[in-house]
């Protein structure tokens, strides 16, 4: 892992001094809407069986973001090898630096370090079918819908119900010019 730098941002691998930043993200009820319903993570019982990332700082694969200009956390990124060749992008930042594009500005430069120095042929990421904002960054780094999925969830949360979309992008599609 490197540390990726871009206009905003300075991703860095993670470090268990960034716990209490990534706690807090977890605290958000609007911050957690579309992973379990808005409900704070109870930091003293880590789920198991819970189906999204929840870093302490000392996970592989994992940056953590902060502003260029004064280091104050805005929050992480990971590129989750599935494969030799396959990579799943996540993201969690803190509500009040949304729509302001590092969304997009760290996942372009975690994808494009994917490609040029990890060697992932495809990577992929995936939301709820209601998040329109994560599929708007989705997007915006130029990857594709692939698919959408729906199903009966264990734990059924608003929008549930409209499934899960799949977006991939390939190397072979890759400019890195973005």
């Amino acid at each position: 892992m490197a540390v990726l730098q871009t206009k905003h941002l300075t991703l860095s691998p993670c470090s268990p001094d960034d716990r209490a930043d990534f706690i807090g993200l977890e605290l958000d009820p609007e911050v957690m809407r579309f992973l379990n319903g808005g409900h704070a993570v109870d930091h003293e019982k880590v789920d198991p069986d819970a189906t999204f990332l929840m870093p302490r700082g000392t996970e592989p694969y994992v940056w953590t973001a902060r502003r260029n200009t004064g280091g104050a956390f805005v929050g992480w990124f990971c590129l989750w090898p599935e494969s030799e060749t396959l990579a799943e992008l996540g993201y969690r930042l803190r509500r009040m630096d949304w729509g302001q594009g590092l969304a997009s500005e760290g996942a372009l430069a975690l994808v494009d370090w994917g490609f040029r120095s990890d060697g992932y042929d495809k990577i992929v990421a995936t939301t709820m079918t209601v998040n329109t904002a994560s599929r708007r960054v989705m997007e915006k780094i130029g990857m594709n819908h692939a698919r959408t999925v729906t199903g009966d969830w264990p734990d059924p949360i608003p929008g549930s119900e409209h499934g899960e979309v799949w977006y991939e992008l390939l190397r072979s599609g890759w400019s890195g010019s973005r």
